[in-house]
């Protein structure tokens, strides 16, 4: 939920591996700063850090370096050195520095976050080089520490690594899929490939329980809405990422699962009283901690019952400190949302909100408008001493028990051959798919309409709504979704009708289905008042078989009760499309089940179809 920078071999097209001798000479004195220690289960490279030699590497920083590290920033390039002019120029205009590398000198940053839009993430081998760039950037700084490079990578509708690494569905499929099993598997799977790319964290997963169905922010990114079945599943993906040695954040605390308001551009209110927040929001992230969570995000949110000041969690003293850290017992590092997010600046101006931030208890501040004017604040405020040096370095050595715990002060580069060896092989995509399939929830099919027959219904017209890649690397969905079904043996044909189909196109849908034998519509959050909702129900007026696929949240039946035979995916891209082609192909069955219940469109407290609901064949 937020708005990046490598190393010297990128015009190669291949990693640099520096020597060891440079890594060691680079990271010298950090070597011995973690000590191994661990469990059955940990990553090979898992440490249990040892803080007496933390509070050495501390000792030696200098004020302006404390400050820096406290920062995850964004940075635009595919390479941390050489990017191209329009990085460059958009690095110029919102950091003031050019890259990645000049990022991490003036500013000394502790991380670094990738970004699709900012081109950090176009193919696996220029990530690695990427990551090894910024690694070699920080390590040549007088007293250098690695950097912890971190992403959304929750997978489904937030996803900024694309293929040909593997995609998973996204939280709330594996919800419909119940297994802890695979939300394991994804974990681990996910976790070993962003390892091999240099990303050692991963703002995943999300532990807000979606009560909300107008929820514009966060819908299909949460497991559902059973807060016991949410915190099954958050921690069984938390073990798999540990498995792999990535971290991975609980976000947005104290839950953002109740809100129709997007806190990107606004300030949610939640009005749950304190009983229902503890059987409610507060249930995943306790799991998330017993888990050993490595990091939980704040949410730029308003809960009064938790707080009564009108500040947003991420500011607030008694949410963070009183309640994350004191009730719940959480140690670990505590990471803000983006602060440029509108939610955090409504009521405080940029140079106040990351100092109020720490004051709160907060960790790391996540990519602020302007790097300068917080940085400059935060130093300031130790400077007049409204925050004290200590205050810092409680945070840092949180920051650095975790880069040790991940390997970073031993081993903060990663290789060619890693890359090639984990990335997006046939095993992981084959996992993938699998496991798509157990996702697949089928609503409602009268008259047995489902599955179709290659031999009853050969040709197949597919329409709908095509919403863009998440990470730019899938799709189009009714384009994905006509090759599968022709792959399966029949002739598909593709129509893409939008998100708000015109008259003159829902004509021409309608049209072009009086010459195929069936229709396959994808819906994209359909609403009342839709060109979706008159697309559809003029191909259903037709006569002919239509069968209607959610792409996003499962609701859309509810305001589409002409339709006979209805899917939901809770995600557009191929990995889930490709799954439901098969389920309607009847190569597999439909196993999923809702994590959310669905209610009547005309009458919300009456539940159309519950949690638990999923039909099969």
């Amino acid at each position: 939920m937020h708005h990046t920078g490598t190393g010297s071999a990128e015009s190669t097209g291949s990693t640099a591996r520096p020597s060891r001798r440079t890594v060691l000479a680079a990271t010298a004195g950090l070597t011995a700063a973690a000590t191994v220690s661990g469990t059955a289960h940990a990553a090979p490279e898992d440490r249990k850090p040892d803080d007496k030699k933390l509070h050495a590497l501390i000792a030696r920083m200098t004020l302006a370096e404390k400050v820096g590290q406290l920062f995850v920033m964004r940075v635009y390039g595919h390479s941390a050195t050489a990017p191209d002019q329009a990085d460059i120029d958009a690095n110029l205009k919102e950091l003031g520095v050019r890259t990645a590398a000049e990022l991490i000198a003036e500013y000394r940053v502790g991380g670094i976050i990738y970004f699709t839009w900012a081109h950090n993430t176009r193919d696996p081998h220029q990530i690695a080089d990427l990551s090894n760039g910024i690694q070699q950037a920080s390590l040549g700084q007088a007293r250098g520490l690695p950097v912890l490079i971190t992403t959304d990578q929750e997978h489904g509708a937030v996803c900024r690594v694309g293929k040909p690494a593997t995609l998973f569905p996204g939280a709330m499929a594996i919800g419909a899929g119940g297994s802890r099993t695979d939300a394991r598997t994804l974990g681990r799977i996910s976790g070993a490939e962003l390892r091999a790319l240099g990303i050692r964290q991963d703002y995943s997963p999300d532990a807000d329980v979606n009560v909300n169905p107008a929820n514009p922010v966060i819908g299909v990114r949460s497991f559902g809405a059973d807060p016991e079945a949410v915190a099954d599943l958050v921690a069984a993906e938390v073990r798999g990422y540990q498995a792999a040695g990535v971290a991975t954040t609980a976000k947005h605390f104290p839950g953002h699962g109740d809100t129709a308001v997007d806190s990107h551009f606004g300030f949610p209110v939640i009005t749950h009283s304190r009983e229902l927040w503890e059987k409610l929001d507060a249930v995943p992230f306790r799991a998330a901690i017993r888990a050993g969570i490595d990091s939980v995000m704040t949410a730029h949110i308003q809960f009064p019952a938790l707080d009564d000041s009108g500040d947003p969690a991420t500011l607030s003293h008694p949410v963070l400190t009183g309640i994350l850290r004191g009730e719940l017992g959480y140690d670990g590092v505590v990471v803000t949302d983006s602060l440029g997010m509108e939610g955090v600046r409504t009521k405080y101006g940029d140079d106040r909100v990351p100092v109020l931030a720490l004051k709160a208890g907060v960790d790391q501040l996540l990519n602020p408008p302007s790097i300068d004017v917080a940085w400059k604040a935060v130093l300031a405020a130790v400077q007049a001493g409204e925050l004290t040096e200590a205050r810092l370095d409680e945070s840092i050595l949180r920051i650095l028990r975790l880069k040790a715990k991940l390997g970073l002060l031993d081993h903060p580069y990663v290789s060619t051959e890693g890359v090639d060896r984990t990335v997006g092989t046939p095993r992981h995509v084959r996992a993938a798919a699998r496991i798509a399939e157990r996702t697949t929830t089928l609503l409602v099919n009268e008259g047995g309409l489902l599955p179709l027959s290659r031999r009853t219904h050969p040709r197949l017209l597919v329409v709908g709504a095509d919403p863009a890649s998440p990470s730019g690397t899938t799709g189009p969905p009714t384009g994905v979704l006509a090759a599968a079904l022709t792959e399966l043996g029949f002739t598909a044909t593709a129509l893409s009708t939008g998100t708000a189909p015109s008259e003159a196109t829902v004509t021409k849908a309608v049209a072009a289905a009086r010459d195929v034998d069936a229709v396959v519509v994808a819906t994209y959050n359909v609403t009342a008042g839709s060109g979706q909702k008159t697309l559809v129900n003029r191909l259903v007026g037709t006569g002919g078989p239509v069968v209607a696929v959610a792409v996003r949240n499962p609701y859309d039946i509810a305001v589409l009760p002409s339709v006979k035979s209805y899917l939901a995916t809770y995600s557009w891209t191929d990995v889930e499309l490709g799954a439901v082609a098969r389920v309607i192909a009847g190569r597999v069955r439909p196993r999923g089940k809702l994590p959310v219940p669905v209610q009547r469109a005309d009458d919300p407290t009456q539940v159309l179809y519950p949690i638990g609901h999923g039909l099969t064949y």
